[in-house]
């Protein structure tokens, strides 16, 4: 049976760069948060998010993510309400998504709050990627074009890097890209992976 991978890390830790490099040895990834942007698009939860959050979060009948964002990165319940129209539809989609690589030894699910969501009871082996909150905050805010305060607003929403660590199995201290890939292939070999040659 196909084993799963959780993947996680706050926001700004490079958690989805290093979900690419375990993709380098054929292992099957699987993005949450871009799988979850993806059926924010669909009339299912378009129409759930329009109940909950009204009409000022949509423009012109589309929903503005940065608008809803504001919102539910400002507000604990409204952040809650958000993801629970959300997180079902993405377990949904990643059994769904799943069925399709079961000739696999292992999948990555990468997932921002793999711990807050409760996913993590679904994987077999964690791995949390850590960084320093000010380089975090720095690559989100090049990155979203979010001010500091946007920024910190999102990390205090999320477990700190200590409280996913302890429920790990691996942690990858994401500060220098040698010693990155190193702790991956470290990790592969504790995990029986064999590398692709390639």
């Amino acid at each position: 049976m196909t084993k799963i991978i959780g993947l996680t890390g706050g926001i700004g830790s490079g958690k989805t760069t290093i979900a690419k490099m375990f993709a380098e040895y054929g292992i099957p990834v699987y993005i949450a948060d871009d799988e979850a942007k993806q059926l924010m698009q669909s009339e299912e939860l378009v129409s759930a998010i329009f109940k909950k959050f009204g009409s000022s979060i949509f423009d012109d009948g589309k929903l503005n993510r940065a608008k809803l964002a504001a919102i539910v990165f400002n507000d604990a319940e409204k952040l809650k309400l958000l993801n629970e129209i959300v997180h079902p539809a993405v377990k949904k989609h990643f059994e769904k998504w799943l069925l399709g690589h079961n000739d696999q030894l292992y999948v990555i699910y990468e997932a921002a709050i793999l711990f807050e969501s409760g996913r993590y009871r679904d994987c077999d082996y964690i791995i949390t990627v850590n960084a320093p909150v000010d380089v975090r905050i720095q690559r989100v805010m090049q990155r979203d074009n979010s001010s500091k305060e946007e920024v910190l607003n999102r990390i205090n929403m999320q477990w700190n890097d200590l409280q996913r660590s302890e429920k790990s199995n691996f942690v990858i201290n994401n500060i220098d890209i040698v010693a990155v890939k190193q702790e991956i292939v470290k990790i592969l070999k504790i995990l029986d992976i064999k590398q692709n040659d390639s």
